[in-house]
């Protein structure tokens, strides 16, 4: 099986795109809302060029990334089946379950802001973008670590992460505030 660490190699690379566009979609939702509350003309040039921006993001790197990415894992799972045996298997692929529920309701988000319905402030999606940090700490941990403290350990490690990633977002939205006031 030489060939298992090329197919290894392809599954990183578009786990690693998948996120980079998982990282910058709610980036680019929060630009979109802001300009939804621009005045004209800014509103409409803003807005085009970002739902374009965010087309591009969405369909030509995103999806196609989480596709072959899920692709390459269902390969690296038929050449070695015992990994399904594996504890830290199951909870990593319940993380994977997460992520593709994050991916569908960014999918959501997306559709909705194409046709400028705008339901969630930025605020929110400053928060929403997290989501996907939160499962790539866990699921790089449960994948390095793989025995049951250590992971745990790993769990608690990201837990940690969220508390200080809400108090930086605290502290950024206060300094925003107090910088908009002066």
């Amino acid at each position: 099986m030489a060939y298992y660490q090329y197919i290894k190699a392809f599954h990183l690379i578009f786990v690693i795109t998948w996120f980079a566009g998982l990282f910058y979609i709610p980036r680019l939702f929060v630009y979109q809302i802001e300009a939804f509350h621009k005045p004209m003309p800014d509103k409409d040039i803003l807005g085009k060029q970002l739902k374009l921006m965010a087309k591009r993001l969405w369909f030509i790197i995103t999806w196609p990334s989480a596709i072959l990415a899920t692709i390459f894992a269902v390969w690296l799972l038929i050449l070695q089946p015992f990994l399904l045996q594996q504890p830290w298997m199951h909870v990593k692929l319940g993380f994977i379950v997460l992520l593709i529920i994050y991916h569908l309701k960014t999918h959501q988000f997306y559709k909705q802001l194409q046709i400028d319905k705008v339901n969630k402030s930025s605020n929110f999606m400053r928060i929403w973008n997290e989501g996907a940090t939160f499962i790539l700490f866990a699921v790089i941990f449960l994948a390095l670590l793989k025995n049951t403290i250590n992971w745990i350990w790993g769990i608690l490690g990201m837990l940690i992460l969220g508390i200080l990633i809400m108090l930086g977002f605290k502290i950024y939205k206060n300094l925003r505030n107090k910088n908009s006031k002066t």
